[in-house]
C-alpha cells in the first residue's frame, strides 16, 4: 500500500472507534440530560419491582400535582387524568395522562418532563413513562399514557407537595415521515 492509503486507513480505523466510543457513552449522557437539564430521575428496573429497598414511611403523605402542556405547534390537547393525588413516599403509583389530535393530519409529539420544585427532583423515580418517545397520533385518536412513579421515603419532611409536568413539543421530522409514508401508501393504492 501507499503512505498515504496507509494513512488514509488509519485515519478511517480511529474515525470508526471514535464513533463506537461516542454511541457507546451515550446512554450515560441521555441519563445526565435527563436528570440535570429536565429534572427527571429514569430508573429501568421493572414495573413490579421496588425501585428502593427503602421501607415506605408510612407516617406521612405527600401530594402530587399533575401538569399538561403542549406547544404551540402541536394541534394536541393534553390533559392529567387526575389534578392531584396524596401517596405514601416509598410505595408505587400510577398516574395517567391523555392526548388527543385535533388536526385534520397525522402528527408526532414528544414529551419532556420536569419536577417541581427541581430540586427534589432526585426524589421522584419513574419506573414506566411515555416521555422521549415519539407519540404518533391519527386525526381524532386520543391515546391515554400512564406513568409509574415512586416518592422516595428520603424526601426532606418539611416537602409536602411536588408536582410532574410534562410539555408535548411537535417532532417535525417524524411528522414529515409519517405524512410522507401515508403519501405514498395512498399513490400505491389501487
Amino acid at each position: 500500500m501507499q503512505p498515504t492509503t496507509q494513512r488514509g486507513t488509519r485515519k478511517m480505523l480511529w474515525l470508526a472507534l471514535a464513533s463506537f466510543g461516542f454511541a457507546f457513552a451515550m446512554v450515560p449522557m441521555y441519563n445526565i440530560a435527563c436528570e440535570k437539564v429536565f429534572g427527571i430521575k429514569l430508573d429501568n428496573s421493572p414495573a413490579d419491582a421496588p425501585a428502593k429497598a427503602a421501607a415506605a414511611d408510612e407516617t406521612r403523605t405527600v401530594r402530587v400535582f399533575f401538569d399538561a402542556t403542549v406547544n404551540s405547534k402541536l394541534p394536541w390537547r393534553f390533559t392529567p387524568d387526575q389534578a392531584s393525588m396524596d401517596v405514601v413516599p416509598g410505595r408505587l403509583y400510577e398516574a395517567s395522562y391523555t392526548a388527543r389530535n385535533s388536526a385534520g393530519f397525522a402528527n408526532v409529539g414528544n414529551a419532556a418532563p420536569s419536577v417541581a420544585p427541581n430540586q427534589y427532583s432526585g426524589f421522584f423515580s419513574k419506573t414506566e413513562c411515555f416521555c422521549f418517545t415519539e407519540q404518533a397520533l391519527q386525526p381524532g385518536e386520543s391515546r391515554h399514557m400512564p406513568v409509574r412513579f415512586i416518592v422516595s421515603p428520603d424526601l426532606p419532611a418539611d416537602v409536602g407537595v411536588l408536582t410532574l409536568s410534562y410539555t408535548f413539543f411537535i417532532n417535525d421530522a417524524a411528522t414529515a415521515k409519517l405524512s410522507a409514508g401515508a403519501a405514498n401508501a395512498a399513490l400505491a393504492a389501487p
